[in-house]
């Protein structure tokens, strides 16, 4: 253990990346000619999507380092598809039949993978409420300047609310990260324990590195392509950038359970080399009378194929 705690301490302080990001002219010439797509999963974003995609747009695409604007639409209901064309991203829905019929995250983001055109890619979440242009200038200002690297995890604050009596940094996001995340990290993977915030959704990475792995369906696919890149690639091949604040909106308890479920299982599928988890979830309630109740369901959590090759736009 305190070869590892050394190793973790080295790298949190060579690989965790703060201060302001590079200009979008310095990071055009880091890029070097490589192409870099933008995507964001979506599922009933409409109220967030525009906003993002206009700001990526105006700020990054029409001045050259941002090629392609991808949205990936995972069944919205709401109107996140026309309302993300309209703001000039390229909509793909989610691949029901290759990836097995997943439409959660994994599903999406293995969409998105088989059909960016960039060399570099750039997951964003679709539901941040501030969002700003220096998220994806962060992420790709480390990525680009270092050829070592072949991912860039994001970690921000994520506060409840915020308004004019919400103390500076105040959190409460990231229930799952340190319920589950981390003790799991502690136990079966601690060479990660330096990551801030190793659920993170938003990261800049080498498409042909990520593109050779398998997506683990679900919310599982987070964690999993951080462990699967630092398996295949070794943790100097992965860094972190701070972020500083986000605002998006929490999910209930009901959600982050069964996310909690998924988490877990993606240790599981990637350490243990297994290609299917199932795990029988139990839960209490009152039902319309008011008695209390019992319900299950199954989670199932896998590893969906590596994604296709790149399309062109």
């Amino acid at each position: 253990m305190p070869d590892v705690d050394h190793r973790v301490r080295d790298w949190f302080t060579t690989h965790t990346h703060h201060g302001p990001p590079g200009t979008t002219q310095e990071l055009v010439r880091m890029a070097a000619g490589r192409r870099v797509s933008v995507v964001l999963p979506a599922r009933d974003e409409a109220p967030t999507v525009g906003a993002i995609i206009r700001a990526v747009d105006t700020e990054l695409r029409r001045t050259g380092l941002v090629h392609e604007i991808l949205v990936v639409d995972s069944r919205s209901r709401d109107e996140t598809a026309a309302v993300a064309r309209e703001a000039g991203a390229t909509v793909v829905p989610v691949d029901d039949a290759a990836d097995g019929g997943d439409t959660g995250k994994g599903g999406a983001l293995r969409t998105g993978i088989a059909h960016m055109s960039g060399d570099v890619g750039v997951f964003l979440d679709a539901d941040v409420r501030d969002f700003g242009t220096d998220f994806v200038r962060g992420l790709l200002t480390p990525l680009l300047r270092d050829p070592g690297l072949v991912m860039v995890k994001a970690f921000y604050d994520r506060p409840w609310n915020v308004g004019p009596e919400t103390p500076s940094g105040a959190t409460g996001g990231g229930r799952v990260t340190e319920l589950v995340a981390r003790p799991l990290i502690a136990r079966r993977a601690p060479e990660l324990a330096g990551f801030v915030q190793p659920l993170s959704g938003e990261c800049a990475f080498v498409r042909d590195a990520v593109a050779a792995q398998p997506v683990a369906s679900g919310y599982g696919v987070d964690v999993a392509m951080l462990l699967q890149t630092v398996r295949a690639h070794g943790l100097d091949a992965v860094a972190q950038a701070d972020l500083g604040r986000r605002l998006h909106r929490h999910q209930d308890l009901h959600a982050l359970g069964r996310m909690a479920l998924q988490v877990a299982a993606a240790f599981d599928l990637v350490l243990d080399d297994r290609e299917v988890v199932e795990t029988v979830r139990t839960m209490l309630g009152r039902d319309e009378a008011g008695t209390t109740a019992l319900r299950t369901e199954t989670v199932t959590t896998r590893l969906l194929p590596p994604p296709a090759g790149a399309t062109t736009h």
